[in-house]
């Protein structure tokens, strides 16, 4: 398999789109509907995280801003690039406030998805 992404968004339909585009392209992707997957980082060592702004399953305040921020600055996982993916019309601005490396807004084109992907695994 190649490089591989983590997926975390609670849309069933979203994930398992971006699952399967993912795939198709090459990668091997570990999804989740949460964000309690990041507790295992250490195991999972992704190239990439795709982390949705707004995860409704979440049973804390954080979001995928204050999640990206806390990844960017733990030195441990500060070096996993970050794309925060989300509808919000501000999403350029939360992605820059979590330090993300960039943004993908909903809904997105799969040829952006892939792109993406490619610029940040390489």
């Amino acid at each position: 398999m190649g490089k591989k992404i983590m997926v975390i968004e609670d849309d069933t339909d979203i994930r398992e789109t971006m699952v399967y585009a993912l795939e198709e392209a090459g990668y091997e992707v570990i999804a989740s509907e949460d964000a309690r997957i990041l507790k295992h980082l250490n195991s999972h060592k992704p190239d990439l995280i795709l982390l949705d702004n707004w995860l409704s399953d979440w049973k804390s305040d954080a979001n995928g801003e204050q999640l990206s921020k806390q990844l960017k600055t733990d030195p441990q996982t500060s070096h996993i690039p970050i794309i925060i993916v989300s509808a919000i019309s501000n999403v350029k601005e939360v992605a820059e406030a979590g330090l993300a490396d960039n943004y993908l807004r909903k809904p997105f084109d799969l040829k952006d998805l892939i792109q993406m992907a490619e610029k940040y695994t390489k």
